[in-house]
């Protein structure tokens, strides 16, 4: 049984596990939201990395996304179909492809945000504002902590000393 005091004996009531679940809860809520919409979360992280960082090659996007080429292609030439993005061809150093917006784009973005904070709505549902301010802020403190301790190659215990 859990004691609060001591901790959790459960591995199920552990941290790790419970923001796991968590994490997979808002991804499958996310991902029917936006599949109603005839998209995906792929489709979402490219069209705001785009949004957030500007023009991108087309591998360049893939690697920084950390996706297959391959998946890169498939999204951005689903994205180019519909017409929120568009590709222009570039001599810089060798012919290189670029991805950018388009207004329909952004407007397509702004969509798939609200979506996202329905679901974000919805997962968060049985919390108070207070509490969802609180939640945010001690999760950018664990992402930030992850992301040093993933970039450094270190055990995350040696960065709590």
């Amino acid at each position: 049984m859990y004691d609060r005091r001591k901790g959790s004996s459960s591995p199920f009531e552990q941290t790790v596990f419970l923001l796991s679940e968590a994490g997979r809860a808002a991804d499958s809520l996310l991902a029917r939201r936006l599949e109603d919409r005839g998209m995906s979360p792929v489709h979402l992280t490219v069209l705001s990395t785009l949004a957030r960082l500007g023009p991108h090659a087309r591998l360049d996007l893939a690697a920084r996304l950390q996706v297959p080429a391959a998946d890169a292609t498939r999204t951005l030439d689903d994205l180019q179909s519909a017409g929120l993005v568009q590709s222009l061809f570039v001599q810089v150093g060798g012919r290189h492809e670029v991805v950018t917006l388009t207004s329909a784009g952004e407007t397509a973005l702004e969509l798939l945000h609200g979506e996202a904070a329905a679901a974000q709505h919805d997962l968060l549902a049985s919390l108070t504002r207070g509490e969802r301010t609180q939640l945010n802020s001690l999760l950018r403190r664990v992402c930030a902590t992850a992301a040093r301790v993933a970039g450094a190659g270190r055990d995350p215990q040696q960065t709590a000393s």
